[in-house]
C-alpha cells in the first residue's frame, strides 16, 4: 500500500477541530435520541414492544457495524468524502424518521442513523493526516470524548423536545444539526488527506457485516428471547463461526479490510482488549443511573425523578469528558497515551467505587457521574494515539474503526449483562415492579470490575519513550509519511 497523496495543513485548525467535534456529537445524539419516548414506541408505531425495541438494537448494530468499514474506506477513497457520505446517510434517516408512523421505514431510517457513527474514527484519523503533532492529543481527546459527549447531553434535549412537542420534532432537529454538520464538514476539512491503494475487499465487508449483526443481535436480544432460545444460539454460534473464518480469509487476502497481523501487534491488540473493558464500564453505569434516580420512591431504591430531571443530573458528565480533552493533552505530552489510559480507567475505578457507598441521593449521583464522565473522558483520549502509535498512516481509518468497533462490543455485553442482573434482582414494593438494590449492587460491582481489568490490560501496553518536547506521545507515526511510503514501494 502507498499513500498516494501529502498532508494539508488547515488554515484554520481550531474551527477544523470544532467540526469534527460537531459532527460527533450529532452522530452520537442518535444513539439516545428515542430513549425518552422509549416506552411509547408501541403506540406511536402502531406495532408491539417486542418489535419496536428493533428500532433501539437496529441503530446499536448498525454503529458496530459501520465503524471498521467506515475507517477503511476512508483510507482508500478519503476520509473526508467518507464521512460526508455518512453525514448524507445520517441527513436521509432523519429526514425518513421524521416523517413516518410506521415500524419498517422507521427501522431502515434508524439504521441510517446508526451507520454515521463511522463519521467519529474518521474524524480521529483525518486529525492525525493534517494537524502538527503538538495539536494531536487534545484534538484527539475531544472528538474522542463525542462518542459519550451526543448522548449525555442528547438525552435531556430529546426529553424536553419530546415533552413538550411532538415527537417527531427530534428528527427535524437532528436533520437540521446534521445538515449543519455537512456544509461545515464540506467547507471546512480539507479533502486531501492521506489515502491508500489496493482493491476494495467485498467479501471481508459481507462477512464481517453478517457476523457481526449475528452475533451483536443475539447478544443485545438474548436477554428477552432468553439465552437459550434457540434464535438466540444460532445467532450467536452462527455469527461467531462467521467471523472465524472471515479473520481466516482476511489473512490470506491481499488488501484486507482488516489488517489482522497489524491488529495482532502487542499495543494494538492490547489497546482493543482495554477498549472492551473500558465500553462494559461506561454503559454499565449509563443503565443504573438512570434507573436509580428514575424508580419511584416506593421502591425504597429509587429517587423518583422525571426523566427531564434525571437527565439533567446525567448531563454534566458529557460536559466532564469534553473538559478533559486538554488536560489529557498535557498528560499524554508529559507521560504518554499508556499512562493517560490508566489515569482515566483509575478515575473511573474511584468513581464505581464511589457509586457504590454513595448513591442516596441525586447530588452523590450527579458527583460521582461527573467523576466518572472525566475518566472516561482521558480514557477515551488515550486509546485512538495508542492505536495511531502502532499502526503506518495509511491504516489509521481502519484501525481506528475496529478501536471503535471493539468500545460497541463493550457496550453491548454491559447491555446484556446488566439486562439480566437487573432482571434477576427485580422485586414487587407495593404496586411498584423494580430492579433491587442488591441488583444495582451487583451491576455496580461489574463495573469496578471492568475498569480494574482495563487498568491491569493497559500495564501491559509497551510504553513508547517519550521525548523532552513530549511529542512521542502524540500519536505520531514510528517513522514519517515519506518514509513508510518509500518502505511500502520496496515491498511491492
Amino acid at each position: 500500500m502507498t499513500d498516494r497523496t501529502v498532508p494539508i495543513r488547515p488554515a484554520y485548525p481550531k474551527l477544523l477541530v470544532a467540526v469534527l467535534a460537531l459532527s460527533g456529537v450529532s452522530a452520537s445524539f442518535m444513539q439516545t435520541i428515542l430513549i425518552p419516548i422509549q416506552p411509547q414506541l408501541p403506540q406511536l408505531l402502531h406495532a408491539s414492544g417486542q418489535d419496536t425495541a428493533w428500532v433501539i438494537t437496529a441503530t446499536l448494530v448498525a454503529a458496530a457495524i459501520s465503524s471498521p468499514i467506515a475507517g477503511r474506506l476512508g483510507d482508500m477513497y478519503g476520509k473526508q468524502r467518507i464521512a460526508m457520505v455518512l453525514l448524507v446517510l445520517q441527513l436521509c434517516g432523519a429526514i425518513l424518521a421524521a416523517l413516518s408512523d410506521t415500524l419498517a421505514p422507521m427501522i431502515i431510517a434508524r439504521v441510517l442513523q446508526g451507520v454515521a457513527a463511522g463519521v467519529i474514527p474518521l474524524g480521529i484519523a483525518i486529525l492525525r493526516d493534517v494537524l502538527p503533532p503538538q495539536r494531536l492529543g487534545s484534538a484527539i481527546a475531544l472528538i474522542s470524548a463525542t462518542l459519550g459527549v451526543g448522548g449525555a447531553l442528547g438525552l435531556p434535549i430529546s426529553a424536553l423536545v419530546a415533552a413538550n412537542l411532538d415527537w417527531h420534532a427530534l428528527f427535524w432537529i437532528a436533520a437540521a444539526l446534521t445538515l449543519a454538520c455537512l456544509v461545515l464538514y464540506a467547507k471546512v476539512v480539507p479533502a486531501g488527506s492521506l489515502r491508500a491503494a489496493g482493491r476494495l475487499d467485498f467479501v471481508g465487508i459481507a462477512g464481517l457485516t453478517v457476523g457481526l449483526v449475528s452475533a451483536l443481535i443475539a447478544v443485545s436480544r438474548g436477554g428477552q428471547w432468553g439465552w437459550g432460545d434457540p434464535r438466540t444460539l444460532i445467532l450467536f454460534v452462527g455469527g461467531i463461526a462467521i467471523l472465524i473464518l472471515w479473520g481466516i480469509f482476511e489473512l490470506r487476502v491481499t488488501d484486507p479490510l482488516v489488517d489482522l497481523r497489524a491488529s495482532a501487534s502487542r499495543p494494538v491488540l492490547l489497546t482493543n482488549l482495554a477498549s472492551v473493558a473500558m465500553g462494559f464500564a461506561l454503559f454499565a453505569s449509563s443503565i443504573v443511573f438512570p434507573q436509580l434516580l428514575q424508580l419511584p420512591l416506593a421502591t425504597g431504591v429509587g429517587l423518583g425523578l422525571s426523566l427531564v430531571a434525571a437527565a439533567l443530573v446525567l448531563a454534566p458528565a458529557g460536559l466532564a469528558m469534553m473538559a478533559m480533552a486538554p488536560v489529557a493533552g498535557r498528560i499524554q505530552r508529559a507521560r504518554g497515551s499508556k499512562t493517560l489510559l490508566i489515569v482515566g480507567t483509575f478515575v473511573i475505578a474511584i468513581s464505581y467505587g464511589s457509586a457504590l457507598l454513595f448513591h442516596a441521593a441525586f447530588w452523590q449521583i450527579l458527583i460521582v457521574n461527573t467523576l466518572l464522565g472525566a475518566g472516561i473522558g482521558l480514557g477515551y483520549a488515550a486509546m485512538p494515539a495508542l492505536i495511531m502509535q502502532a499502526v503506518s498512516p495509511s491504516e489509521t481509518g481502519a484501525a481506528n474503526g475496529l478501536n471503535a468497533l471493539m468500545r460497541s462490543l463493550g457496550t453491548s455485553i454491559a447491555a446484556a449483562v446488566v439486562g439480566a442482573v437487573l432482571a434477576q434482582s427485580a422485586t414487587n414494593t407495593g404496586n411498584n415492579l423494580g430492579p433491587s438494590e442488591t441488583g444495582f449492587m451487583i451491576t455496580l460491582t461489574l463495573g469496578l470490575a471492568a475498569a480494574l481489568l482495563c487498568i491491569v490490560i493497559a500495564s501491559f501496553i509497551p510504553q513508547r519513550r517519550i521525548q523532552k518536547d513530549g511529542r512521542a506521545s502524540m500519536g505520531t507515526s514510528a517513522m514519517s509519511t515519506a518514509a513508510f511510503a518509500n518502505s511500502s514501494q520496496s515491498r511491492r
